[in-house]
């Protein structure tokens, strides 16, 4: 079984749009299985914050004695 993620949006009439590039890989009348994730408000306020704070937190352990590699 294969996998494919993509952004999409539902149409105004409830269809799904998939990407032109998704659509050319698929077989017309192939079997699916739908899983559909809907990202709420605070999820994405959520993540962004997860986001910030790993970032804050990677580059926190960052010495300046570091800066010996950045020219490898």
């Amino acid at each position: 079984m294969k996998a494919y993620e993509f952004p999409g949006k539902i149409a105004q009439d409830g269809r799904i749009e998939l990407p032109r590039s998704l659509m050319n890989a698929l077989r017309t009348e192939q079997p699916v299985r739908v899983i559909l994730l809907i990202e709420e408000s605070g999820d994405v306020e959520e993540e962004n914050a997860w986001s910030r704070f790993s970032a804050g937190q990677f580059l926190a352990g960052y010495a300046e004695e570091d800066a010996i590699y950045d020219d490898l």
